[in-house]
């Protein structure tokens, strides 16, 4: 597996150790509680695998050049190892209610088939190619997916960490 996804499965496991069902299902009002990120996660690899796959069996990459405004949005991620809060989740990966022990079970599965898959396009059409489209960041390359997929991990592996210092305080 990538350095960054072994990365990104490390600090989740490591987050998640040792959490009870009451702290996976804490938050304050209008704030979403463990489980509920875990499962924001758990969707956003899957929705990616889903994408790389539906762009293999096309054949080819998307050609799009992606808007200006998302080409700066994907340099400054990417410059500064930052992911800004604030934005709303793609409907997709808003969390629906899936069993917490199948997130829970199921993320680093989610994350090693997201690993080989952008192995495989890669393969394919080369490491320097825009593979896909992000939904804010525009045509990513497979470096890009797995650096985008390790930050938002980490974004939202902070979140997890308030919540619990949160509660149990």
């Amino acid at each position: 597996m990538h350095p960054l996804l072994e990365q990104l499965q490390r600090s989740l496991a490591t987050t998640l150790d040792g959490m009870s069902a009451e702290e996976f299902s804490w938050h304050p009002p209008n704030k979403w509680c463990a489980a509920e990120i875990l499962e924001h996660l758990y969707l956003s690899y899957t929705g990616t695998t889903k994408g790389f796959q539906k762009m293999l069996e096309a054949g080819n990459p998307p050609p799009t050049p992606g808007s200006l405004q998302a080409r700066f949005r994907a340099w400054f991620v990417f410059a500064f190892d930052y992911l800004p809060s604030g934005r709303d989740a793609p409907v997709p990966t808003r969390p629906k209610g899936l069993p917490r022990e199948e997130v829970q079970n199921g993320y680093t599965h989610k994350i090693a088939a997201l690993d080989e898959i952008i192995t495989r396009a890669e393969e394919r059409f080369g490491s320097g190619t825009p593979l896909l489209d992000h939904p804010f960041l525009g045509p990513l390359t497979g470096a890009q997916w797995r650096k985008f997929h390790l930050l938002h991990g980490l974004h939202h592996q902070k979140q997890i960490v308030r919540l619990r210092k949160a509660m149990n305080s």
